[in-house]
């Protein structure tokens, strides 16, 4: 499975701010739904709902929220890169910038879970995590979290 699979430029966004978590799961559900056209009022309440089964900020000012979804057929993701981190609830206590989240179909538990391994292999990487933060534009925000994967495969 490559980032590219599941992430298309249209799914990539630089937000100025977001003045919540709450707040940030309506961008990353409008978002998929510009992208992908998802439903993004279930998009965001899917969010939410795992959300409140613990925080998906896994550390490094990182967070990879998923969600399942019954109308999909693949897994798709999302990445949003916020100029002012906010408060996640990430287990280092480190407030969050880089957020990629995954919605996956309901019955696809392998596949979902493949996707979020993926995702945080590459978030975990110092130097991804670096390059992004150093770019503010939506294009090569895409092209170094497409890129990152095959440079690591070498």
């Amino acid at each position: 499975m490559l980032i590219s699979s599941i992430l298309k430029p249209a799914g990539v966004k630089v937000v100025t701010s977001a003045s919540s978590k709450k707040r940030l799961l309506h961008d990353l559900g409008d978002l998929a739904a510009s992208a992908y056209g998802v439903e993004p009022d279930m998009a965001v309440e899917a969010l939410m709902e795992r959300e409140a089964l613990g925080p998906t900020g896994v550390g490094h000012g990182v967070a990879l929220p998923h969600a399942r979804l019954p109308d999909l057929e693949d897994v798709l993701g999302v990445f949003i890169l916020l100029e002012k981190p906010i408060d996640f609830d990430a287990v280092d206590r480190q407030p969050v910038d880089l957020v990629f989240a995954l919605f996956a179909p309901e019955k696809s538990v392998v596949e979902h879970l493949k996707a979020l391994a993926l995702v945080s292999r590459t978030l975990r990487e110092p130097a991804v995590r670096t390059k992004l933060r150093a770019n503010t534009d939506a294009q090569t925000l895409y092209t170094i979290l497409t890129e990152a994967q095959t440079v690591q495969a070498a």
